[in-house]
């Protein structure tokens, strides 16, 4: 069994700044792309930021200059440093692992964490 756990979300004002974390835990081989998604009230979940198992990052052109992906391999965790934010970026954020137990290679989602920007 794997869990996903995210941590930091919370209410902030525009402008302000969160940290969100999420740690992978369970019976674990190798984790490959982890990332961040949202998913706005009435929107589809999109991408925030991923990053590879070599630490290559990729974000949204949205959060470009303003968020910082990271994560920690020895921790089976990642982290999404998120500055200046906007009213826009209001959503519920979603950790994502791509994780080998052995076998198939799958992809594990946690539950969310809110981020509420107010204007």
């Amino acid at each position: 069994q794997v869990q996903l756990v995210e941590s930091g979300g919370g209410l902030v004002q525009a402008g302000g700044s969160l940290r969100l974390s999420c740690v992978a835990s369970g019976s674990i081989i190798s984790i490959n792309h982890m990332g961040w998604y949202r998913q706005a009230p009435g929107k589809q979940r999109e991408l925030v930021a991923t990053i590879t198992g070599s630490s290559i990052t990729n974000y949204a052109d949205s959060v470009k200059g303003r968020f910082t992906i990271s994560r920690d391999n020895a921790k089976n965790t990642v982290s999404l440093q998120m500055n200046s934010l906007k009213p826009e970026d209001t959503a519920v954020y979603y950790c994502n692992a791509n994780i080998w137990r052995g076998g198939p290679r799958y992809e594990y989602w946690g539950q969310g964490t809110q981020v509420t920007v107010s204007s």
